[in-house]
């Protein structure tokens, strides 16, 4: 049985919280590696919706061992109105199935407001897009080896320390800005308020993993953001603060290369993007419109609309060779339904010459030009579909097509947010 690690194969919001319950049904663990809560996963299970930012998708599934490990940021009082809100609707969450890593960062409410400051002073031409949540500055803290830990809320007598070396670096930052300095008595009481409530679920997550493997258990490393929003090897700067590609998942959760056995990347049937950046293949018309509305393109915490483009096999298969994708998963084939001509990026065009990668320059980046194939659309439905055998003859030659472009298998179809609305090719678990 092999571990298997699920990353976003372009820009996020590829549909992997669907994905991820359909295999945690077979995991025994379920761990978050990075980002913190300003990515959205929605679950739907028997006809009940439910939305997730910062909890791993397997917490709504009974018998399952939940873990957010320290790659991840977490903003405390976000967790636990988080957790009251499952509880709400009947998951049960406690100590003994959410496990909390006990060297993950905190984001704080300083770090939600220099976010927001930050992306409302930026000119429009560089702002990032950023979901002002505050993860970019916890991030920065924690490489600075400034942030307050998930531990710290277990020793506030050696908090106060914490706190001066934190405001060493904040205070004179904000009055660079034009803010107010900070409350060190503030801070404190803002992290005793909420200290009971989170650490019950502190562990030394990487021993639990360990421990996991040894006995044979199987684990489902689930990512944040997409491949293509990663700090490295993303459209920077217009990019995530953390390392999103498959390869996080060991440092993000304290287990080595090895615990890792297969890499499943998601990826939409076409492309959407939520903020700022280049996007070669984005459609500014009547199609890119109706894609938007028929596949709800509207991010899950922030409402945001997501914006549209046909399948860029270009970056997807970039993603493929960065993340070390065995296979992919490819959602939202139904979305595609009625469309009479279907394009598919195959290379881009830079100053005159096909290349078959994204250059690394932001400046190049926002020059490339979508070559295009163009592949006949198909008319009958795939929405729904649990067979190949229930699939038109040209929506399968889509997917081939794809194959060939991305140098990836389809491991997975999804044809609907339904988990048994699945198609599936090859078991992760079983590589």
């Amino acid at each position: 049985m092999a571990n298997v690690v699920v990353v976003g194969a372009q820009w996020g919001d590829e549909g992997k919280g669907k994905i991820v319950d359909w295999l945690s049904v077979e995991a025994d663990v379920v761990v978050r590696f990075q980002g913190g809560h300003n990515a959205g996963h929605t679950l739907v299970i028997d006809g009940k919706t439910y939305k997730l930012a910062l909890l791993p998708s397997g917490i709504v599934r009974p018998g399952k061992l939940s873990v957010i490990g320290n790659g991840v940021v977490v903003d405390p009082h976000h967790l636990v109105e988080e957790i009251g809100k499952l509880r709400a609707q009947g998951v049960a969450v406690t100590p003994d199935n959410l496990k909390i890593a006990e060297n993950a960062p905190l984001i704080l409410s300083l770090h939600r407001e220099l976010d927001g400051h930050r992306e409302e002073a930026a000119t429009e031409g560089v702002k990032i897009g950023t979901t002002k949540r505050g993860i970019g500055p916890a991030y920065e803290d924690k490489v600075g080896r400034r942030a307050i830990r998930v531990q710290d809320l277990a020793e506030p007598d050696t908090l106060d320390d914490k706190i001066a070396r934190l405001l060493a670096h904040h205070n004179p930052l904000r009055r660079g800005l034009g803010l107010p300095e900070l409350d060190a008595q503030a801070i404190h009481a803002e992290l005793m308020a909420v200290a009971d409530q989170v650490l019950p679920y502190m562990d030394a997550t990487w021993d639990l993993l360990s421990q996991a493997r040894r006995a044979g258990k199987r684990i489902l490393f689930e990512g944040a953001q997409g491949a293509l929003l990663d700090v490295d090897h993303g459209t920077y700067p217009f990019v995530t603060s953390s390392n999103t590609v498959a390869a996080s998942a060991a440092s993000g959760s304290g287990v080595g290369p090895r615990a890792i056995g297969y890499v499943l990347g998601i990826a939409k049937a076409y492309t959407t993007r939520v903020g700022g950046g280049p996007f070669p293949t984005e459609l500014f018309d009547e199609i890119g419109q109706i894609i938007g509305d028929k596949g709800h393109e509207y991010g899950v915490n922030t409402g945001r609309r997501r914006r549209c483009g046909w399948f860029d096999a270009v970056l997807t298969r970039q993603v493929v060779k960065t993340s070390g994708i065995d296979g992919i998963a490819l959602t939202k084939l139904d979305i595609l339904d009625g469309f009479k001509e279907i394009k598919v990026c195959t290379h881009y065009r830079l100053d005159g010459q096909i290349i078959d990668r994204l250059p690394a320059s932001q400046a190049a980046q926002a020059r490339v030009e979508p070559v295009y194939e163009s592949i006949e659309g198909w008319e009958g439905t795939t929405g729904g579909a649990r067979s190949w055998a229930d699939l038109p003859a040209q929506a399968i030659k889509y997917v081939r097509r794809i194959e060939e472009l991305i140098e990836a298998p389809v491991a997975l179809l999804s044809t609907s947010p339904e988990r048994d609305d699945t198609i599936l090719v090859h078991n992760p678990f079983q590589d």
